[in-house]
C-alpha cells in the first residue's frame, strides 16, 4: 500500500478592539475558497488585569472549535451527496 501525503494549512488571524479580542480561522485545502470559522473574547470588567495572550487564546479556541464543526458538516454533506440515489 502506497503512502499518500496531504497538507492543509490553518491560518489564524488575530485582533483586538475594545476591550475584545477577534480570531478568524481559515482552513487552506486546496479548494477554490477555504473554510472560514470566528471565535471571540472579551475582556471581563471584574478582572483586574488584562492579559492580552488569554484574549488570544479563548478567541483562537473558539474559532478552531467552529471550524471542526464546520469541517465535520462539509464532511456529511459529501458523504450524503455520495449516497444520494
Amino acid at each position: 500500500m502506497e503512502l499518500t501525503t496531504t497538507q492543509w494549512t490553518v491560518e489564524l488571524l488575530l485582533s483586538e478592539r475594545d476591550g475584545r479580542t477577534y480570531a478568524e480561522a481559515r482552513l487552506h485545502s486546496g479548494l477554490e475558497h477555504p473554510l472560514t470559522a470566528t471565535g471571540s473574547a472579551r475582556l471581563s470588567p471584574e478582572d483586574g488585569t488584562d492579559v492580552p495572550e488569554i484574549g488570544y487564546e479563548l478567541a483562537a479556541a473558539r474559532a478552531l472549535a467552529q471550524l471542526g464543526q464546520l469541517l465535520l458538516a462539509t464532511a456529511e454533506l459529501d458523504v450524503d451527496a455520495l449516497n444520494a440515489p
